[in-house]
């Protein structure tokens, strides 16, 4: 699920006739919730958000926060999906183009390190929150770096369980690095980490 821009996902429905149908209104009403989530555990942190806080954020009704939630965990796992696939979206694009390996790869880090950069509370979500969220949404996250190791080992074409190794050791630490960057807003030293990592890369894969 794709999460709109800020200023499309907060508008508050219109009173009276708007003339979208109740599907409509029902995704509206996610987006908002989700986005919700993700300011308030960026202000606040996971532990210390409420529902209430979701809810006059995201200004809706407690009732239509149950109508699709279970609990602020079943909303956060949601919103989380959402920065997770936002973040797989553009390197799986970038994998799947022409050009030399080290090219694809060049392009996917772009991607990754753009889309923290330009999202991110999401982004903080996975890479921050998910931790004080629990097993079921670090599991998550194993899961989408999982599937990130997959794609730049078939992308580089590497053989060995050493090679995969390296894979899993460069994208563990670029994410260690953005988490302090994530953190204190640094969005433009985020996206500056490109040069850098695809430099050891190199090095370290030969």
């Amino acid at each position: 699920m794709s999460v709109a821009p800020r200023s499309e996902v907060v508008q508050r429905l219109p009173r009276g006739r708007h003339g979208m149908s109740r599907s409509e209104v029902v995704e509206a009403q996610r987006r908002r919730m989700l986005l919700a989530v993700a300011e308030a555990m960026a202000a606040d942190g996971y532990t210390a958000t409420s529902v209430a806080d979701v809810i006059e954020r995201a200004g809706v009704s407690r009732e239509t926060f149950y109508q699709q939630f279970s609990s602020k965990l079943d909303c956060f796992l949601a919103a989380f999906d959402a920065g997770g696939e936002l973040l797989l979206a553009g390197m799986q694009e970038q994998f799947a183009t022409g050009g030399e390996p080290l090219e694809r790869l060049e392009g996917a880090l772009r991607a990754y390190l753009e889309t923290i950069a330009a999202n991110p509370m999401f982004a903080r979500l996975f890479l921050v929150e998910s931790v004080a969220a629990g097993p079921r949404a670090i599991e998550r996250r194993a899961a989408v770096q999982r599937r990130i190791v997959e794609s730049l080992w078939r992308t580089l074409d590497l053989r060995s369980a050493q090679d995969r190794f390296a894979c899993e050791l460069v994208v563990a630490g670029v994410g260690n690095m953005v988490v302090p960057l994530l953190v204190s807003g640094d969005v433009e030293a985020i996206r500056r980490l490109r040069r850098p990592v695809l430099q050891h890369v190199r090095r370290l894969l030969g």
